[in-house]
């Protein structure tokens, strides 16, 4: 459980990085881009000595690798999408709901090793609803937002996406790092498929007008990549952890960060929480608690 704890608790420091960047007047999604080159070089101080970082793009996983670190930018552009044009409240819901597809993909493709019982599965429907609720937002209405119908298309595109990555990143691990062991090259090796993709459209985004970049970009990148290469290093540890059990890991992760992050913001944001805000979180824990009770009691 502590390398799923760590993975949470960089993930939360993430979530704190970019609530202070409307504080600071911060590019996020200059940040966002800059970011990885700063979680590869943190990468290369964490690879063992045993082991090296090479693109041996005769072995399918370098590949597969890359062309996931494309789909997460992609997403994040997506999400960015979305947030504009229908709102953070779908947005939101899109994302954290899109858990449930690689939960069903681990229970019946890559058949994990814990027998899930009606507890487990209780705790499973619990976590999906206790994300709509504590992530439920009020908006303020605005006449020009929403305007095409086609706009809801974003945040579907978001559950897909996320859903999809999510889903790649497990079976990834699964086939490829477990056995080898090779964790850090292979997070390595999706970190390189994000900067060149990212990179591209960064300097598309310049080119065209659309973007200036900022010098507090740069520095806001770096406590941003520090902790965004080890909540990836150590999610795939804890998956290795428990064979591969996403099914088991990434409700605990995802509703882990939405109680983490909904404290901090309590704490430091003086965010108010809804009534359903409430409930969602007290759902949370009593989904974390049914997913993995039978671990609790060994």
């Amino acid at each position: 459980m502590l390398y799923l704890a760590l993975s949470v608790l960089f993930s939360v420091l993430l979530l704190i990085n970019f609530r202070l960047h409307a504080r600071y007047g911060v590019n996020t999604f200059q940040a966002i881009i800059l970011n990885y080159p700063i979680c590869f070089l943190t990468g290369l101080l964490f690879l063992p000595d045993n082991q090296q970082f090479n693109l041996n793009f005769t072995e399918p996983s370098t590949l597969w690798a890359m062309l996931l670190g494309v789909s997460f930018v992609i997403t994040f552009l997506l999400s960015g999408a979305s947030t504009q044009k229908v709102g953070i409240t779908a947005t939101s819901l899109a994302n954290n709901i899109s858990l449930v597809i690689p939960v069903i993909f681990s229970l019946i493709v890559l058949k994990s090793s814990q027998n899930f019982d009606v507890w487990n599965y209780l705790g499973l429907a619990l976590a999906i609803i206790a994300v709509v609720l504590s992530t439920l937002k009020k908006e303020v209405k605005s006449n020009n937002q929403v305007k095409n119908t086609s706009d809801w298309l974003l945040p579907i595109a978001v559950f897909v996406m996320y859903g999809i990555t999510n889903t790649t990143f497990n079976f990834l691990n699964a086939k490829y790092v477990t056995a080898s062991g090779n964790t850090i090259p292979f997070t390595l090796t999706i970190i390189t498929g994000s900067i060149i993709f990212g990179s591209i459209v960064l300097i598309i985004s310049v080119l065209q007008g659309k973007e200036k970049m900022q010098f507090k970009s740069l520095w806001a990148a770096l406590p941003l990549g520090v902790p965004n290469f080890l909540s990836f290093y150590f999610l795939l540890k804890a998956l290795d952890a428990f064979q591969n059990n996403g099914a088991f890991v990434l409700p605990i992760y995802n509703i882990s960060v939405i109680l983490g992050s909904a404290i901090i913001a309590l704490i430091f944001f003086q965010e108010k929480l809804s009534n359903l805000n409430k409930v969602g979180l007290a759902l949370a824990v009593l989904a974390i608690g049914l997913i993995s009770y039978q671990g609790i009691l060994k």
